[in-house]
């Protein structure tokens, strides 16, 4: 950040009292800027037992596969931004959205929040930035082409719950150099 949105004014990088970090702070109208983790939202969507997964078309990542995911937007709930999500990646529509896995990484300043869910209907398609989309059975899930550590761990664990039957809430931290 460079110049401030507010007066237009210079922006320098500071230690504000009372702050533990430095933030954006204009140099005319004193306005301090944060900067924050993006959240991004995903599903495990999931037809008689297969989990949903896409080939992504784009960068970062292309041609890899993952769940469906992006961005949370300003004014959605985390369980618009899943669904919506859903139907622009896999041109699927997902029901039962139940919270499941919570994954920090504070080195690329990202959170996923990540629900399982059920497919209403065996009918997907690739969006816009997705190659391909399919169903894989658990055992079947091409590790070594998954995209993101944040969605390979979010599936391991779930391919462990589903041993189990059980399915608790995760919290989890990747912390990786930037």
């Amino acid at each position: 950040m460079n110049y401030c949105p507010e007066c237009a004014g210079t922006v320098q990088l500071k230690k504000i009292e009372g702050d533990d970090r430095a933030r954006f702070v204009c140099s005319d109208c004193q306005a301090v800027f944060y900067t924050n983790p993006k959240m991004v939202i995903g599903a495990i969507p999931v037809w008689d037992g297969k989990i949903l997964l896409c080939r992504r078309a784009i960068e970062p990542a292309r041609g890899k596969w993952t769940l469906p995911a992006g961005y949370l937007e300003n004014g959605e709930t985390i369980s618009e931004c899943a669904v919506r999500e859903t139907e622009e990646e896999a041109g699927a529509v997902i029901m039962d959205l139940t919270p499941y896995a919570l994954v920090n990484l504070p080195h690329i300043n990202q959170v996923y929040f990540i629900f399982r869910s059920q497919l209403v209907e065996h009918k997907f398609q690739p969006g816009p930035e997705s190659l391909e989309v399919k169903l894989f059975p658990p055992a079947e899930i091409p590790w070594q082409e998954v995209g993101f550590a944040s969605i390979k761990e979010v599936l391991k664990l779930y391919c462990e719950d589903l041993d189990l039957k059980k399915f608790p809430f995760r919290v989890v931290d990747i912390c990786l150099e930037k």
